[in-house]
């Protein structure tokens, strides 16, 4: 799990992100980041009502967070991001997962320099 100060929570913080951001879009996940100008870099995400009951959204954000988790060393401080998964993210492997996100992260320039 993220430590607090690196969560995004409020509903005004995520709706800051998704309508002034940049995305990255994957069959897997929606990225949006949204430079800022703290010194940490926030993370939230969002699993929506079409991957069924609480249950399975609960386990798409779980992994969604750990698969996170592996890349928030590596990441340039001072971003909000929002990762969304979507449908198919339900019954995807971690490696898929985790294979989206690098790519969308670099994609978007949150990673370090060097990073592979």
């Amino acid at each position: 799990m993220l430590p607090v100060q690196s969560r995004l929570k409020r509903r005004s913080e995520f709706g800051r992100v998704y309508n002034k951001g940049r995305s990255y879009v994957t069959d897997l996940i929606v990225v949006y980041v949204l430079p800022g100008r703290g010194d940490v870099t926030k993370i939230g995400f969002s699993v929506g009502k079409k991957h069924g009951g609480a249950v399975a959204r609960n386990r798409v954000r779980r992994v969604l967070q750990e698969a996170t988790r592996g890349f928030v060393s590596n990441m340039k401080s001072g971003f909000s991001i929002v990762v969304v998964g979507r449908v198919k993210a339900g019954s995807a492997t971690f490696a898929a997962i985790s294979a989206a996100l690098q790519a969308a992260f670099t994609k978007l320039g949150v990673m370090n320099a060097g990073y592979h």
